[in-house]
This record gives C-alpha cells, structure tokens and sequence, in this order.
C-alpha cells in the first residue's frame, strides 16, 4: 500500500492520507475521560485501571481482600480529571465471610503524582498513615466504611476521630479524612456511625450494619435480598469556590422486598482546597481480624452536570476522499465547539443515521466507553473507521464507485462524556492518479539513492502516467516549503518523497529516494612519522591507523606543496610536516587535512657495549677468568642519542639501567642483548654471547716455612669452593693434620706443637663446590725450616 499525504480542506483540518495508509486502530475498550462505567462482571476491565496489593477480578466483581489477617488490597483509575466540576460515583460493595474487619475507602489524591503509593492498612483502610507507615500519596479525600471501629480514631498514629480522637473503637462508621502527605495529615473531619445509638447515629428507622453478613455468609446481589449494599457519593463544588459539598448515601436491604435509600451526608462542607486535577481509587483491608471487600457495577462521572454542555459537531459536506486507497481525516477542536473548561475530543463515533444516535443519548456508560462497534462503519462503497481516542477517522473507498457520494453520521464525546447531538459526513468519491516515481537527473529510472559530496546537489524528477496538477516534496517525512513543481533540486542529505495531485485533489505518493552524503572516516596518523636510518625514504601509509585503499582514497601533501595520492607516498624521503586527506573513491571531495611531522634522523643510532668483572678489568681467562658468582659490569658504549636501555641478560632477568651489573650464579652460554631507544623512538639490538664455565678455582703451594712470618701455613688457595676436607700425612702414609673448617688457615708444619722436620710431605683434599661439583686431589709438597 502507498501513504497518504496531508491535505487541508475549507476550516477543516482533514488529513488525506496516499496510497493505503496503515492507520491503527488498537483492539481494545481505551477511553480517556469520564464516565467511567465497569461492572467486571466478564472477568476485564479497562486499561486505565490499575491494580495493587491483593486487588483481582474474581466470579463477577473486584475483590480488594480475602477473608484472611493484614491483607490489602487497592485499585486507582488512571485518568486525571478536572476538580473544577466535581465527581460523583456508585458502586454496590459486599463486605461478609469473616468475623469484623476492617473496611474499605473511596480516596481521591493529586492527578500529577508521580509514583502512587497507598497509605497505611489494617485500621487505616489503605489512606491515613499507621504508624510509621506514610499515608496515601498527595492524598486530597478519604472516605472510609469502616466495619472494625479504628478508622474513626487516633489511634496508630491517625489524627484526630470522633470526640476529638483516642483508642475507643467506633464500629459500623461511615468516615471522611481530609489530605495528607507523609506522616502528616489525613485529620478527622466528619464522621457517622450506621448501626449504633449516640450522638453521631443515624436515626433508628435508617440504621444497618456495613457487612452483608458474618463467618461463612455469601455474597448478596439482589437488592430484594437483605444484606444487600450500594453507596452512591456526590462532590458537588462548594458555593463558596473551595472544595466540595460532600453527599453519601446508601441502598441498603435489611428486610426482604424492601431496599431503601439512607441519607449519611447532606451536602456536607468539605472546605480543603483541590488540586488542579485529581483522580479517584478504591481500596480495602484487614488486620487482626477478616472479612471479604468487593464492589461490582462502579460508574465514575462528573458530578456538576448542570455546568456541562454538549460539544457542537459541524457537518462535513461533500469532501473529497480518492478511490482505492486509504483517505485519512481529522476533526480537531477547531473545527468543533468544545464549550467546557479543560476539555478535549475523547473520541469520535460513526452511526447510520440519527436515530441510532438518539436511542443511545441516554445512556451515559455507552457514551463513556466509545465502544468499539461504534468505531467501524461498512458500506457498499467503503468503510469508515474512527479512532480510539481523538477526532481521526479513515475512509478506504472501493473500487467502483468513482463521482457517487457516501454519507454517515457522527458525534463527538469529550472528557467529561459530554456528547454533540449528531452531524453527518458526506465525501465525494475521487479517482485515485496513477503511481508516481522519483528519477534523479543523469540516473537509472530504477536507482532509488545517489551518494554525493556535502554541498552537491541533484535535480529530482516526479515522472507517472498521468497529467499531475499539484506536487508536494518531503524530505525525512516534512513538507518542504514552495517545491509546488515537478522537479526540485535536492543538496541536504535525508529521505526524499514527492505526492502529486491529479484535477480531482486526490495524491499518489511516491516510493523514497535517498541522498547520502557519507561521513569520511576517522582519519589517524603516527604523529610524528620516523625514519631511524639517514637517507631512508618511507612508505606513509603504513602509518596511517586501519588504512583502507579499497573504500578510499589518501592524498599526502609535502612540505614543497606537492600531492601524492596512495601508491606516490609509497617513498617519502624529506623531512618537514605533511598534511594528509582521505576521500570515499566514488566521490571528488576530501576530508579535512590532519597534519603531521615526519622525520628522517640525521645520524644512525647504534647499540654497542662491554662487560667485565666488576671493577677487575677481567673480561675473559687472563687474570684468573670469569667467575659464575663473580658480579659483572655491562658498560653502555651506544652512539646516535640514546635514552632508554633494555637489557635482556639471556637467563630471564632485566635491566633498564644504562650500565648494570648482574651475578649468573650458573654456568651456561649467555645470549646478552642490549636495545636502545632514542627521542624519536628509533630502536637498535645489539647481542653479546658471554660464556660462563668456571665455578671454582683451586691452586695448591708446593711448599711452605712455617718459621718465617710469611708462608707459615700449607693450605690451597680456593674460589668458589664452600666445603672442605684438608688432610696431611707423611711418606709412610700417617696422618698429621686433618680440617674441615673452610675457613681454617691451613698445616702450621706442627704435630702436637712440635715442628716437623724438612721433607716431603703428602696432600689429600675432598672439596665441594658453589654449583655442586665434587673435588679430590692429592699431591706433595715441602716442609722448609
């Protein structure tokens, strides 16, 4: 289907829609406004009602609680209405099977309440606070059937009851709480006891109990039957211009055959300021006792109708609507006269003639729920369907019935259930254009989008088989201001549609064309760009971020304002700052540029470097070697600037330090490995191998002259060696002198303190070393004196 376009008809704002529009008509029973009519006798209710606590649909009515301790249960209907005309309502409520608690209320509170929240349960009926439980949330009004007593005293935190407040229970009452917020007010404000003598009782004749009956007692429905309740309420604006004139009354059946009307409330005063707009619930508890609440057949209106008018329609005369497709129409509160305060169109609803209209002006829920089967009108030329809510309705002409005239009849309900007495629609049936096309100049008939540069623009077609007379162009779905032509020439980016009107008004809208100006990509570049070898060139791209020369193009413009594009800047050789630009490959225009600098150095950067045993000078086997325990200084030498030093020492240590020393502890073949980085990021890798072999080392005197002050001990002289077994004998193989002590300073030539005499002597050594290695020699030395 095709959509249908705006068009203004006389003082009618009427809305005809192209080809086929969908206009939704959601399947449910929505009003918006009173009167609110529910009797929940099929199990449904409608969207605006909203449930809380234990509050459900149950066998017919609402039940607010079971017969069951500390239960609530509430419901609010969400629809703001004025406080300025007042509110009345009715409903029947039953209250039995259980042994006395404790009530249900009828509350109104503050329509702009963010988030709802009842107040208080148990003897607080879900609208006073209790405790340290918040009473009902900008709560205007509370009037409660109070079956246990404690509503109708100070107890739990309430303020004020009856004869100024205290704990005494007050069963059977009938009582009314001003406003509230937080843990602050809800006062005391009236009350009425329905079934006890005193000085708030109503007279013998009229008195009865609230509840239907006790434990085991059913519901009563039948107003013949006794047990049988239903409260009617009526907030008339007070006279004086602040709040309300309160009256409640009752239907009640205490004998069979003989439902009567009490009188609880006479238009009492009710002086608390309202807010602007309010809206009305119902809500129910039990504490330390039980009972079942439920109302059935509520109906919620506007009490002041006296100050109410009925909206005034206007005839709708011979409009147009375009055979074969759907033709959208409103009627909004300028064209009707909507003459009370605050209201609005509720809805709009279609009948045959005024007759139909007429059998209904009675009947107030009817009106009130705009009901579905009088939102759909077919006939044998088309079909009619009016919104759910507001002034919009559809007219879809068949096929057949081009220059004839159709015509149904119409009211207008506002938010208050006011209703206009009837008025008819009457459309002239219009031959629908042929279908119309968008063809961008020097383009296919069939390419529907045109990718182009911000700024370029293209001229735009409509083209169809038919002679149009009028043409509207759209861009993202809004009119575009004088494009009354065939042709306009698009430059902004967005959705393009065109509707052309044949002679008879009636539009065919086009399919869309797009115009795209592509967004260049986030262009990023290595800042600065560094060549670490004099007189190298550089490919640029490889340093530009996620580089894509299949969907792009890059252009590179150098320090003597020369471009290069893609391949040219594959070798780049002059230092100097660049900028550089990307463009889509299918289009001419280019990004901003990004600068940059790019560098290459003047002088290589080199890593050179030296070992030695720290401080020694030893760097290999001459002068003694290098030991494995032996601390080894690595000196920097590089050249070129550098700054940063890595140092890999080949056994899984590190260094940043320019010169380190590092102890192995191990033998091995040592890959040393030095990088170094200069300013601009350049890196150059040096690798040493430094073998380590030795651990130890063991020289042995070949002789010594224990009575001289130098050479007075017989002992090698060790490095790396950490146990020890020294042990001398004499040439006939007897032992002289033994040690274990590796600290020890040898054989001072003696045997039990007496010197031995000159000779040749015998060496035997068990030793140990810092890897592990084991050690035996044995050899001869001489003893000189």
């Amino acid at each position: 289907m095709n959509k249908g376009a705006g068009k203004i008809f006389e003082r009618f704002t009427i809305l005809v829609m192209l080809f086929f529009t969908f206009f939704i008509f959601p399947d449910s029973n929505a009003q918006v406004g009173f009167p609110y009519c529910e009797d929940f006798q099929d199990n449904s209710t409608q969207s605006a009602t909203v449930f809380g606590g234990s509050a459900r649909l149950l066998q017919g009515v609402l039940r607010l609680t079971d017969a069951q301790l500390e239960q609530n249960g509430y419901i609010y209907i969400d629809i703001p209405f004025p406080s300025a005309f007042g509110i009345k309502t009715s409903f029947e409520f039953f209250v039995y099977g259980g042994n006395g608690a404790d009530g249900l209320t009828v509350f109104l509170f503050d329509a702009t309440t963010p988030n709802f929240s009842p107040g208080g349960f148990g003897g607080s009926l879900g609208y006073a606070q209790r405790g340290q439980t918040s009473g009902l949330t900008r709560a205007y009004l509370g009037i409660g059937l109070d079956s246990f007593g404690n509503f109708g005293n100070s107890g739990e935190g309430k303020i004020g009851g009856f004869f100024g407040g205290g704990d005494t229970l007050y069963p059977n009452s009938i009582v009314v709480r001003g406003a509230g917020s937080g843990l602050s007010g809800y006062q005391f404000v009236t009350g009425k006891w329905t079934n006890n003598e005193g000085a708030f009782g109503l007279p013998v004749a009229d008195r009865f109990p609230l509840e239907s009956g006790g434990t085991g007692s059913a519901r009563v429905t039948d107003p013949n039957i006794p047990g049988y309740r239903k409260l009617f309420i009526d907030m008339e604006p007070h006279p004086g211009g602040v709040g309300y004139s309160i009256s409640v009354d009752l239907m009640v059946t205490t004998t069979p055959g003989n439902p009567r009307m009490v009188k609880v409330f006479d238009k009492t005063d009710y002086i608390f300021e309202a807010p602007e707009n309010l809206k009305i619930g119902f809500a129910a508890s039990t504490g330390g006792l039980t009972n079942i609440h439920e109302i059935r057949n509520l109906q919620v209106e506007v009490s002041d109708q006296d100050r109410l008018e009925n909206p005034i329609g206007t005839d709708i005369d011979d409009k147009a609507s375009c055979e074969g497709q759907e033709n959208t129409y409103e009627i909004t509160s300028q064209e009707i006269t909507l003459p009370n305060e605050g209201s609005s169109i509720r809805c709009l609803q279609l009948y045959g003639s005024l007759d139909e209209i007429e059998a209904e002006a009675d009947d107030i829920c009817s009106q009130g729920r705009c009901r579905p089967e009088n939102r759909e009108m077919v006939l044998p030329q088309g079909t009619f369907r009016a919104a759910d809510e507001g002034g919009s309705f559809t007219f879809f002409p068949n096929i057949g019935f081009v220059d004839e005239t159709v015509e149904i009849y119409y009211t207008i309900t506002d938010n208050y259930g006011k209703t206009s007495s009837g008025n008819f629609i009457r459309l002239l049936i219009q031959e629908s254009p042929e279908p119309v096309k968008i063809i961008g100049q020097g383009l296919d008939e069939n390419e529907e989008e045109i990718r182009l540069c911000e700024g370029d623009g293209i001229l735009l077609s409509a083209v169809g088989e038919e002679v149009y007379v009028r043409f509207e162009w759209f861009k993202d779905g809004v009119l575009i201001p004088d494009s009354n032509s065939a042709g306009y020439f698009a430059i902004e980016a967005g959705e393009y549609t065109v509707t052309a009107y044949n002679s008879k008004s009636c539009p065919t809208e086009s399919g869309t064309f797009l115009l795209i100006n592509p967004a260049f990509p986030n262009l990023r570049i290595e800042d600065p760009v560094v060549g670490c070898t004099p007189g190298m060139t550089l490919d640029v791209r490889n340093f530009i971020l996620d580089h894509n020369e299949k969907d792009f193009d890059y252009r590179l413009e150098n320090p003597l304002g020369q471009f290069l594009v893609n391949d040219e800047m594959a070798s780049v050789g002059l230092s100097g700052f660049y900028s550089i630009s990307v463009k889509h490959k299918d289009l001419e225009c280019w990004s901003e540029p990004v600068n940059f600098e790019l560098i290459i150095v003047m002088e290589s950067l080199n890593s050179r470097f030296e070992y030695e045993v720290d401080g020694t000078g030893i760097t290999g086997d001459e002068g003694g070697g290098i030991f494995i325990d032996d601390p080894i200084r690595f000196n920097d030498l590089s050249t070129g600037g550098a700054i940063a030093w890595n140092w890999d020492f080949g056994d899984g240590n590190s260094s940043s330090e320019q010169s380190p020393v590092h102890v192995f502890g191990k033998k091995g073949n040592f890959l040393i490995k030095l990088t170094v980085t200069n300013e601009l990021g350049c890196e150059d890798t040096l690798e040493m191998e430094l073998p380590l072999t030795q651990s130890f080392r063991v020289m042995f005197p070949t002789g010594f002259t224990p009575t001289l002050s130098e050479n007075q001990f017989f002992r090698p002289k060790t490095k790396g060696i950490i146990k020890m077994e020294l042990l001398i004998f004499n040439l006939w193989g007897n032992m002289l002198f033994r040690t274990v002590d590796i600290n020890s300073d040898g054989w001072d030539g003696r045997v039990n303190g007496e010197l031995m005499p000159s000779g040749n002597y015998v060496y035997r050594i068990n030793m140990e070393s810092i890897d592990g290695d084991s050690i035996e020699e044995s050899g001869k030395f001489i003893l000189i004196r």
